[in-house]
């Protein structure tokens, strides 16, 4: 049996200074990265999820009801898409982009990053911006946030997304004959908590490390038993 981490969304936009800021993101990202330091070989394999919307829809919305559209953020490849700068990429062995063009909540909606991609810090030479993208109203123009731009990626685009050979969350865990699945990171009471749930449903064992991830709400207690009636242990 192998067992994986799982790390959900710690990105820019999400962290103090991001369009779309959870409160105590930038420090969670500091922590996650402490705790994978010192107890990365208790797992086998430690994954990431990003955000990276190309064209989610009504996701986004000028006058977002923060349930089900919210502020541009994440978009693909800006640096608010990009994971924290504390978040310690040393270990991580993979990355799963979800809501290209839909809202996605669930880390197992993501597909797999290229290898060559780079998840943090500077971009490839030669990023521009994309066409149609980076005007007023669409939707690479975020909000007026130091962590988002309209710079993208020469991987921000669509191939890897739509190609019939991309590999989802689930695909990749179970070639790696993944049983244990451990979530940390943000939002507790969304991306963490969806991920979680989706992968109980998949048939894996799942703790969700509830000190090592953040929340939107101030009242975390409804997602925590959300989570534990669908089959997550919360510790």
């Amino acid at each position: 049996m192998s067992r994986a981490l799982i790390i959900v969304d710690v990105q820019n936009d999400f962290c103090e200074g991001g369009a779309l800021a959870v409160p105590g993101g930038a420090s969670l990202a500091g922590e996650i990265s402490e705790y994978v330091d010192a107890h990365h070989g208790q797992y086998d394999h430690v994954v990431a999820t990003q955000d990276w919307h190309i064209d989610p829809g009504e996701h986004f919305s000028e006058k977002p009801d923060l349930v089900d559209s919210w502020p541009r953020h994440c978009v693909a490849g800006t640096r608010g898409a990009e994971l924290h700068p504390d978040l310690d990429p040393e270990h991580i062995q993979a990355y799963f982009r979800k809501g290209q063009f839909a809202a996605a909540y669930s880390g197992f909606e993501g597909l797999l990053a290229p290898e060559d991609d780079v998840p943090t810090g500077d971009r490839q030479p030669g990023a521009m911006p994309v066409t149609g993208a980076g005007g007023p109203g669409g939707p690479g123009d975020s909000d007026d946030s130091d962590n988002s731009d309209n710079t993208v990626s020469p991987f921000a685009g669509s191939d890897f997304a739509a190609g019939e050979d991309a590999i989802g969350l689930d695909d990749w865990l179970q070639s790696h004959d993944v049983e244990d699945i451990v979530v940390v990171g943000i939002a507790t009471d969304y991306c963490v908590k969806a991920t979680a749930l989706d992968a109980v449903q998949a048939g894996y064992s799942v703790t969700v490390l509830r000190g090592l991830t953040v929340g939107i709400a101030e009242d975390l207690d409804d997602a925590v038993a959300e989570m534990e009636l669908g089959g997550v242990d919360v510790l």
